[in-house]
């Protein structure tokens, strides 16, 4: 298991109840995993309209299961942003 940081901005910080939190898993799919029975409710919701960068890179449309996590690595939870 690899250990970093989740950084939750805007939405998703608000529906987590907090700017960051650490992450123990292999993949990004697992640390979401986590991350939802952690925050039961809103953050389900907001995390299916997000995306993510895992240490500075676009996830995109990869299946966020083979998207591998590095030990000491972050994970951007960046939910649709309004604006201009």
């Amino acid at each position: 298991m690899a250990a970093g940081t989740i950084r939750y901005w805007a939405a998703a910080k608000a529906a987590a109840g907090t700017a960051e939190e650490p992450y123990d898993a292999e993949t990004l799919a697992q640390a979401l995993d986590a991350a939802r029975l952690r925050h039961p409710g809103e953050l389900v919701r907001v995390l299916q309209r997000c995306s993510f960068l895992v240490d500075g890179d676009p996830v995109g449309t990869r299946g966020h299961e083979t998207v591998r996590l590095a030990e000491g690595g972050t994970v951007e939870v960046l939910p649709p942003f309004a604006g201009g």
